[in-house]
């Protein structure tokens, strides 16, 4: 047979597949759906049709030391085209038949939209009979005109007869595309609606993080991986879900670099591990108590390493005092001791914290705690000195030696109920006001909770083998992990750390913090980081990848999207709270204090501890009263006293009450209802009013709740419009009322970052937006403008918005609660303690702002910078900025109205955004560092050198990825080639953070966290709520539904081309011992179900899903495999058998870093603790 042949045949078949690949124009763009991975592509357009994508090629080097980014990308972001032409695009504005036939036909009756609008909602009938057909198809297309009268009218009968704070707009991580976030966050901030948060929502806010570090997340880009020197990857799969970012993560490998991989399952990642550890799911806490356990023993008591004391002496809270306090005959961790109890003339002594000085053999009130922040005195550093005499001091890490008394204090423990007994050195001082009390160091209490023994202290396990909190042996019978590995591990770890000064890493992520005790889980591992010193470090410290919530050009970002140009504040509310109450998923909340904690409790029920939460003003709930916003008066006072003679009420209070419903709710960028709907099935029972699947005839917290009032029945069609802007026909858009087309990431102009790395990228268009879509902010400056000529009509005098809005983080309003007016705590039944008979806003409830709008101006306002940019100092994590040159750069550069620049087009937005940031503008920047230099009395000069001449433009994104500048409004530095990792200004700079103590905290003293028994990590088991029953052919396991290969990241589950690459919908996994059990067999239909709903699914048998626990990927829509179960329902989606459950902890406000803001803290809602049902359909 000869090597080669000859073909001489006609060749022309080849034209075809070269035609198929030739363009005529390449654009570059990004992706923005949920993905961190923020890549740049090439978009290949020919004769106006987008043929493909590429990745593009040409990033930046950092550094020569660090491999290049490129090419980002996977193979879900290279399918995003298929989108383009798909039968689920949105080619043009939509409604349901049953309400467009209603308002035609009141249209026609009264000739007046409001009127039309009125008399739809305010017929009971009416109203039913298209919130019944939410879900069920029937959608009529209509204009672009009707459809903004509709809703326009709308929103003028919702302003006028409830206010604007029923008004409310969802819409997922601004990075992902941040003018696009901004289209509908202005014209709602401009009207007075409510902006709802999405991070704690998801549960990707670890919130362990603001406790921790007062920081909402901040973490190492992925290239810093490479400096690691050793690695733990706990529940985060890179490989799967950080796709553009995994050759990191297998690059360092040949560094000789340690992988330790934590999963339950034998998920994608742990193939790229040396060593895999598989702890019983929700275990991790455990496993990481008793990590800290040994390197606590081994490196900080038996042989004390230099580098670890001195890390933790300077930069967390272990030396800090705390005073132990006496209930029931025992002494339990109490609260820090501060100033105010040794001194009488300490300015914000209640808020600056003490130290034993060795030097001195003294009490010392050292510089950096948050009473300094605001104290215009130049000490707001971590320099180790006493605020008072500005001499050296040496904070002595433990009692020990220097103690006046050895006590026993009790330690809670949860694993069984109870407390443990451990003695502890202390010294006696006398309080300015006469009382002897006991204190101690946290370092001491640390390690009495670890169980770590001392000299001839008692109460403490003798060796690693013995059964009690925290040893490896203890948690062996909890995790099911052999207590050897957990020694060699943490040994390794703490070793490699002591070698190379910090450079242990641990990559975190959605495997961990989707669990109710997330934030208990998280301290107990960011614990183990602090004592090794590994926070604040290049290659070390903590990487949590969950969610895209880093918005580099964040000032610029936040300026536009709550108008803060224009106004002085925003309605701001967090997501979680907002659903759990008003989908009344409170009401069948059996997760009552009784279950999750030891002891006394003010309330018995959680929903009780968010009334009192929202009425001190410590988290924001609307609609805030049960009144009008715009008829409640004209100063904060006359509103205070309204609510002292209870001629108004809070809202949260009687959320059941019609008058206090959310009635009109926007989405967009975002399935919400299934996506992230923990609970979907009671979002649609409750709030929509359609047919839903939920079996939960138990009200548990009837017998419970004290501060809210019961109405019977439960009501059902809460809101009167759901508009959904998209441009696919997800699941949340077949639930809504209007639906909007969207132009996708190829059809406009955005800017994307990440924490991922530190480039910012942007969104050109290919092509226009085809068929009728149009851009997020086109769409939503149409409806500012169709808004603002009804206005005129309808809303036309200006009118005083009454916002109620809480005590928030990085202002002063962190310093509204101190801790010595929390105690005692409030008694049950009165949610609002008016002390000294008034209430004083600001004080002892929230604020009261009073804003003048203007409603015939918002399409002005929406397209315009506002004066206050130029006129005042915008304030960003508590650094003051004023933009009066840029403000004169913009109007010259954009074009102005009645001398302001103009945002009337994206591409505006987008240069607007970079050029207001420090991370983009290097003449902001500086102007930032200055203002932090004057507060710290720091220098950050040689951070400032060079950096002024640099401005990042769109046009220069466009051109290449550019990599942003230091600012201090972030906690890395990437000056000199550096890769980005989180809190190394605050080590390298002494830079405090913005906590309490302004370092890192081992301990939180709230009283609602030492109700809880939370003062310092401890092990709580997962929720085990189990409502269904065992029976013949029916599976009991534990559900849990992580981030998908073929779905969320860069594409969606409905894409052909990921759907051709599995099985081809929606599926579940099963462990194959499990399945045999009940009869199922691979790819067989199964019924998943219990009190929340039910889901009809095909089954995947495979033996890399432990025993007693099924996985189905998060995020697959109910427009695939839709099939009917046994209940005569069709199937939910992934989450219709998860509910929403809420811890006291979260709704602390008003607390130093214990303070609210949007996606910083709040309310999480995590689904991890789910238990199923699972059983063989048909």
């Amino acid at each position: 047979m000869p090597w080669q042949k000859f073909n001489y045949d006609n060749r022309e078949w080849e034209s075809f597949y070269r035609n198929r690949w030739q363009y005529d124009k390449v654009v570059r763009s990004t992706h923005g759906v949920n993905c961190t991975g923020s890549c740049s592509w090439m978009i290949y357009v020919k004769d106006g049709v987008i043929m493909t994508e590429m990745q593009a090629l040409d990033y930046p080097i950092i550094n020569p030391e660090i491999p290049p980014y490129e090419p980002r990308g996977c193979p879900r972001g290279a399918s995003f085209s298929w989108y383009e032409y798909s039968p689920h695009r949105i080619k043009y504005p939509y409604v349901r038949r049953a309400l467009l036939e209603l308002w035609r036909d009141e249209l026609r009756k009264t000739n007046d939209p409001v009127k039309a609008w009125e008399n739809i909602i305010e017929d009971h009938n009416k109203a039913r009979k298209y919130k019944v057909s939410r879900g069920k198809g029937g959608f009529v297309r209509a204009s672009w005109d009707e459809v903004y009268e509709i809703i326009s009218a709308a929103l003028i009968y919702t302003i006028k007869k409830y206010g604007p704070d029923r008004i409310f707009g969802f819409t997922p991580i601004p990075a992902m595309s941040m003018v696009s976030y901004a289209a509908g966050t202005r014209f709602l901030s401009l009207i007075g609606g409510v902006v709802m948060s999405f991070y704690d929502w998801y549960a990707d806010l670890p919130i362990a993080s603001p406790q921790v570090w007062g920081e909402q997340t901040d973490v190492p880009e992925s290239a810093d991986w490479f400096n690691a020197t050793y690695i733990i990857d706990w529940g985060t799969n890179i490989p799967q879900t950080r796709t553009p970012d995994a050759h990191f993560y297998s690059e360092v490998r040949y560094r000789g670099t340690k992988v330790v991989a934590i999963a339950p399952d034998y998920a994608e990642y742990v193939k790229f591990a040396d060593l895999w550890i598989h702890p019983r799911p929700g275990t991790d806490g455990a496993l990481a108590l008793a990590m800290a356990h040994v390197i606590a023993k081994e490196f900080h008591v038996d042989r004390e390493v230099e580098y670890f004391k001195n890390y933790i002496k300077k930069y967390t809270d272990a030396p800090f005092l705390v005073i132990l306090e006496e209930e029931n005959n025992r002494l339990l961790p109490g609260r820090y001791l501060r100033a105010s109890d040794i001194y009488t003339n300490v300015d914000k002594g209640e808020w600056k914290l003490v130290v034993f000085d060795l030097n001195t053999n003294s009490l010392s009130i050292p510089n950096g705690s948050i009473g300094f922040r605001w104290s215009n005195d130049k000490k707001w550093n971590l320099k180790l000195k006493d605020s008072i005499t500005e001499r050296d001091i040496e904070p002595a890490l433990t009692m020990l030696n220097v103690h006046d008394k050895i006590v026993s204090v009790s330690f809670p423990r949860f694993d069984q109920k109870g407390y443990v007994e451990r003695e502890v050195p202390v010294k006696i001082i006398k309080t300015i006001d006469g009382r002897t009390v006991y204190v101690t160091t946290v370092y001491d209490l640390l390690l009495a909770n670890l169980g770590v023994k001392r000299g001839d202290l008692k109460g403490y396990p003798s060796s690693y083998d013995e059964d009690v909190p925290y040893t490896p042996a203890w948690q062996e019978k909890i995790t099911g992990v052999r207590r050897d590995l957990v020694i060699q591990i943490a040994r390794e770890f703490a070793q490699n750390a002591e070698e190379t000064k910090g450079k242990s890493l641990v990559l975190l992520g959605a495997g961990v913090n989707h669990w109710f005790h997330s934030d208990l889980i998280y301290r107990a591992i960011i614990t183990i980081l602090m004592l090794i010193g590994a926070i604040g470090v290049n290659g070390g410290g903590w990487a949590h990848y969950v969610g895209q919530e880093k918005v580099r050009p964040f000032e610029g970002w936040n300026t536009i999207a709550f108008a803060k140009d224009w106004l002085p504040v925003t309605r701001l509310q967090s997501t979680g709270l907002w659903v759990y109450m008003h989908t009344d998923q409170w009401r069948y909340d059996e997760v009552t204090m009784d279950k999750i904690t030891i002891g006394k409790t003010m309330y018995d029920h959680p929903a009780d501890y968010a009334v009192i939460s929202v009425k001190k003003g410590w988290q924001p709930f609307y609609p805030q009263f049960n009144a009008n916003p715009l008829n409640l008066g004209k100063s904060s006072d006359e509103i205070a006293n309204k609510l002292e003679n209870r001629e108004i009420s809070f809202s949260v209070s009687d959320v059941d009450n019609p008058i206090n419903f959310p009635r009109i709710l926007f989405v967009w960028r975002s399935n919400l209802l299934f996506s992230s709907g923990k609970g979907s099935e009671y979002f649609l029972k409750h709030v929509l009013g359609t047919e839903n699947s939920v079996d939960n005839k138990d009200e548990v917290a009837k017998g419970y709740v004290k501060e809210i009032k019961w109405v019977e029945p439960a009501p059902e069609g809460k809101l009167d419009l759901l508009i959904d802007i998209n441009f696919r026909m997800d699941s949340t858009a077949l639930y809504s009322d209007i639906v909007l087309p969207a132009a996708t990431w190829y059809e406009k102009y955005d800017i994307s970052s990440t924490d991922m790395h530190t480039f910012v990228h942007p969104f050109n268009p290919a092509i226009n937006p085809p068929w009728e879509a149009r851009s997020d902010w086109k769409i939503f400056v149409g409806l500012a403008k169709k808004f603002s000529e009804m206005a005129s009509k309808y809303l036309s005098d200006k009118v005083v918005d009454v916002v109620y809005v809480p005590f928030t983080h990085d202002t002063l309003g962190e310093l509204a609660s101190p801790e010595t007016e929390l105690d005692p705590l409030d008694p049950p039944g009165q949610a609002l303690t008016v002390r000294g008979g008034k209430l004083i806003p600001g004080k002892n409830m929230g604020n009261i702002v009073l804003i003048e709008r203007h409603y015939p101006k918002i399409y002005e306002m929406m397209i315009t910078l506002g004066p206050l940019v130029k006129d005042k100092k915008l304030s960003f994590f508590g650094i003051e900025v004023n933009y009066s040159k840029e403000y004169e750069e913009l109007k010259e550069e954009l074009g102005s109205i009645e001398e302001r620049p103009l945002l009337d087009e994206d591409k505006k937005v987008a240069e607007t955004m970079l050029r207001l940031s420090g991370a983009t503008n290097g003449e902001v920047s500086v102007r930032e560092y200055k203002y932090l230099e004057e507060k710290t009395g720091l220098n950050f000069g040689d951070l400032r050198e060079g950096i002024e001449e640099i401005k990042i433009r769109f046009n220069d994104i466009t051109a290449q990825p550019r990599r942003v500048v230091d600012s201090p409004i972030e906690s890395g530095i990437v000056k000199g080639g550096r890769t980005y990792s989180a809190f190394t200004f605050n080590v390298e700079y002494e830079v405090p953070w913005r906590t309490l103590s302004g370092r890192q905290h081992f301990y939180l003293d709230h009283p609602w966290i030492r109700e809880q028994g939370e003062q310092l990590p401890v092990y709580k088991p997962p929720l085990d709520i189990v409502k269904v029953s065992q029976s013949e052919g029916v599976l009991i396991a534990r559900y849990l539904s992580p981030h998908g290969k073929w779905q969320i990241h860069t594409t969606f589950m409905d894409n052909l081309r990921m759907l051709t690459l599995f099985r081809g919908g929606p599926v579940i996994w099963i462990n194959e011992e499990d399945a045999k059990s009940i009869g199922v067999k691979d790819n067989d239909w199964v019924e998943v179900f219990n009190e929340n709903g039910v889901i009809v699914t095909r089954a995947v048998v495979t033996n890399r899903i432990p025993k007693g626990t099924v996985i189905m990927y998060h995020a697959q829509e109910r427009t695939i495999y839709v099939k009917e179960a046994k209940n005569g329902k069709m199937g939910g989606s992934h989450n219709a058998v998860t509910r929403v459950h809420i811890k006291p902890t979260w709704l602390i406000g008003g607390y130093a870093q214990l303070s609210f803001f949007l996606n910083y803290y709040g309310p999480v809602g995590t689904q991890r603790d789910t238990i199923v049902a699972i059983r063989r359909l048909g």
